[in-house]
């Protein structure tokens, strides 16, 4: 269901045009085959799955109403959204919200004054969103220059999908081991359908097309190339790009890209958009593990498709964030107060997933929301022993500037990473191990590229930045589903002191919480001081050096 409200916007100084959006989905379960292999019980809102992809304008605000007809409490994330002064909208289940209760219903209020370009919204608690509940929004920009560039928009949606309720499919992965071959891999779908039936795009001759790719994986990587045509990227993960030629894009789970391709003059040929969906960490199997599909590019009816010889990975330009200049020429964050460390630890299993950690700690949720926590404690909040061990909090001063070094030491798992509440700058990539080959590799100029989600290779670290100018308590994870599961993340609590000042949680919310048997004030155990009588044991995990350093 979708309605809209115009209202006058006023932005320095000018008069413009903008929306409010009201979208409602009913979500609820549906028996459903999407890829017409497999039936069964997934999550879709308001009796359909795909979910139709949601369109505004930079500026618009989205009121997107969910009426939770599901078994369980469920939460919404809008992938990319900073959620500026209202960390409560982000929609991490546990975190900034206790969720929906089953038969309840919530409206987020989503903000685009300073936001546009390609994100997705999904169900952010347990797992809903793989399961189904997840769309693209597309925010348009209204910049007349960059609508100068290109004559046509054209979306193409990723996913992994499933042959059954991931609950069960984790169940399953407790019987082997991790980088062993699991008995059904998922299929891929392509705007919303089995990518063996992927509907054509239509070029005409000389016409300028932004193709917006979004990977609405929870697991898999893909691989977008055309060959023929060069993509001009102009925007990673909702932030502008100045165009850069490339060959090629790849994907890790939750990213995207836009990029701009001029059609050819001649209508001799059509072409295949090849799309190559894989996974490094499981072991290839030809046909299942990695599967090659291609969307027909279509300028011609009758025209032959045009073939070229395959090349390797290695001869692909790719799209490169090290490489890449944001179109707002936000200069490189410094100097740098804080250097925070945080490697990706493992504890391995016989069978199954390993308990995994982005600090000391596996992550997991508590009694009381973290965000509770630093609304409700005064000048405890401040202090790290305030929230649980396994939250492995960061306490971050407002408007300081942070470093994170993000380390993979692995040689087996890739790994991603996607931050809530900020695009960070994507400063340096190189090898975690001494003596390695892997070279370092640092961005160019002082315009480094922004973006909020990015591929964690083996053995590697890559260092961002970002500065705390956004009160508000953040989750940072790995996208990797099965991952996030175990335990792959950390929070971020950004200057508690001024959300005291500033946020006022929606009373709903709060309500929400009592109805769920969840305290909304005190520590993370719902004491006060660092009293955690009550909590579950963290899972303790040794292994590279986590740490943070001032450096001033």
């Amino acid at each position: 269901m979708l309605a809209y409200t115009l209202f006058v916007l006023f932005a320095g100084g000018l008069q413009a045009l903008a929306a409010r959006v009201q979208v409602t989905w009913d979500v609820g379960y549906l028996n459903i085959s999407r890829d017409g292999l497999s039936k069964w019980r997934a999550i879709g809102a308001n009796g359909q799955l795909p979910i139709p992809p949601i369109y505004i304008s930079q500026g618009d605000v989205l009121e997107l109403t969910a009426i939770n007809n599901l078994d369980k409490p469920l939460s919404l994330h809008a992938h990319g959204l900073f959620q500026r002064n209202s960390t409560f909208y982000d929609g991490v289940g546990m975190a900034t919200e206790c969720g929906i209760p089953p038969g309840a219903q919530f409206t987020y209020i989503i903000e685009t004054r300073d936001q546009c370009g390609t994100f997705w919204i999904h169900a952010h608690y347990g797992t809903e969103g793989i399961d189904g509940l997840r769309t693209a929004l597309i925010i348009h920009d209204q910049d007349p220059q960059l609508l100068d560039e290109y004559d046509e928009d054209v979306l193409l949606t990723l996913e992994d999908w499933g042959h059954e309720p991931y609950d069960d499919h984790i169940k399953m992965l407790q019987t082997i081991a991790e980088v062993d071959m699991p008995p059904n891999h998922p299929t891929v779908l392509i705007n919303g359908i089995n990518a063996n039936f992927s509907q054509p795009i239509r070029f005409s001759p000389g016409r300028r097309y932004r193709l917006r790719i979004v990977s609405m994986s929870f697991t898999y990587w893909f691989k977008v190339r055309l060959p023929g045509h060069t993509m001009q990227v102009i925007e990673a993960d909702g932030i502008s790009s100045r165009p850069s030629a490339v060959d090629g894009l790849d994907l890790c789970p939750g990213q995207r890209y836009s990029v701009i391709i001029t059609a050819k003059e001649s209508l001799e040929f059509n072409y295949a958009l090849n799309v190559t969906f894989y996974n490094d960490f499981i072991v290839d199997i030809p046909g299942l593990t990695t599967l090659y599909h291609h969307v027909p590019i279509v300028y011609h009816d009758n025209a032959p498709v045009k073939t070229y010889p395959v090349i390797e990975d290695h001869e692909v330009k790719w799209a490169d964030e090290l490489a890449m200049e944001p179109r707002d020429k936000q200069m490189l964050l410094e100097p740098v107060d804080h250097h925070i460390v945080r490697s990706v630890k493992a504890l391995p299993k016989d069978l199954g997933v390993p308990i995994y950690a982005f600090g000391n700690y596996s992550y997991a949720p508590v009694p009381v929301l973290p965000l509770f926590t630093a609304l409700t404690t005064g000048d405890l909040a401040l202090l790290p022993s305030t929230y649980a061990p396994q939250l492995n909090a960061i306490i971050l001063q407002h408007n300081h500037i942070v470093e994170l070094e993000l380390r993979n030491p692995d040689s087996v798992i890739v790994h991603t990473f996607h931050s809530h509440g900020h695009a960070f700058q994507v400063v340096e990539s190189g090898p975690v191990h001494k003596n390695s080959s892997i070279p370092v590799k640092r961005f160019k100029g002082r315009q480094p590229m922004r973006r909020d989600t990015i591929t964690l290779a083996l053995g590697q670290y890559v260092k961002v930045r970002i500065q705390a100018d956004n009160p508000g308590v953040w989750f940072q994870h790995c996208h990797q589903e099965q991952h996030n599961l175990s335990g792959l993340g950390f929070t971020l609590i950004e200057a508690p002191d001024v959300m005291q000042r500033t946020l006022r949680m929606p009373s709903e919310m709060m309500e929400f919480c009592r109805i769920l048997g969840h305290s909304t004030q005190g520590n993370s155990a719902g004491r006060a001081g660092s009293d955690m009588t009550g909590i579950e044991q963290p899972i303790a995990i040794s292994g590279s050096a986590n740490s943070i350093s001032n450096t001033v």
